[in-house]
């Protein structure tokens, strides 16, 4: 949240700072060289924790899903074998 409001701040004292420039070259670099390329590697740092817990969580939801689709393979497998094998109890009683 704060990390935001500061940004916000940053650009509008930057882009201040950019009307005051004596051409619109110069006021067009000093907002690129002083608010965009420099914010953008700050916010980029700043999130990579952020980063790695989403990461972190997605990697443990899909260790999750994988798990769960494991055990219910293994319950169909399970009852195929055993209707399978109720067939075949079947079949041998007929004869």
């Amino acid at each position: 949240m704060y990390l935001v409001l500061v940004a916000i701040a940053w650009v509008y004292v930057v882009l201040l700072m950019a009307m005051t420039e004596q051409t619109i070259v110069a006021g067009v670099m000093t907002f690129l060289l002083y608010c965009i390329i420099p914010l953008s590697i700050i916010l980029y740092l700043m999130r990579t924790p952020q980063r790695k817990r989403r990461r972190l969580a997605a990697e443990q939801l899909q260790a999750t899903a994988a798990a769960a689709s494991a055990a219910t393979v293994d319950k169909t497998n399970a009852h195929s074998a055993d209707l399978t094998a109720d067939n075949s109890i079947d079949k041998s009683a007929e004869k």
